[in-house]
């Protein structure tokens, strides 16, 4: 069982691109959990949507974010976390001028459960 235990990090892990010019990290990546480290520029946004079976929970590392949960927007600083229940419509975006880390954590896997909501 040990040889599959290893320290992860952004340097040693499956990366991806998002959004514009947003990187992500999986630290953690199967079916029942998603750990994943993101990096957002300022002005980046996500686009609102909605998972079906997803429960997610973000947590920001360094910087600030904003987090648009229906109509309801709150301020993310480093230490702080907001959870989001599945169905519920959300996005996060940097209308800061300096780059927000954070990690995000999806009980059971937000790939492949996003539902785009029309605005």
């Amino acid at each position: 069982m040990e040889e599959f235990i290893k320290i992860i990090h952004t340097g040693n892990t499956e990366h991806y691109s998002w959004g514009d010019k947003c990187d992500g990290w999986h630290f953690v990546k199967n079916d029942g959990l998603s750990v994943i480290c993101e990096k957002m520029p300022p002005g980046a946004t996500e686009v609102m949507h909605y998972h079906q079976k997803s429960r997610q929970f973000f947590y920001i590392l360094s910087g600030k974010a904003s987090m648009e949960v229906q109509d309801k927007k709150y301020t993310l600083l480093p230490s702080n976390g907001i959870e989001i229940p599945p169905l519920i419509p959300h996005r996060m975006y940097n209308d800061s001028d300096t780059d927000v880390e954070y990690i995000v954590v999806s009980q059971p896997k937000s790939h492949g459960d996003r539902i785009e909501v029309s605005e």
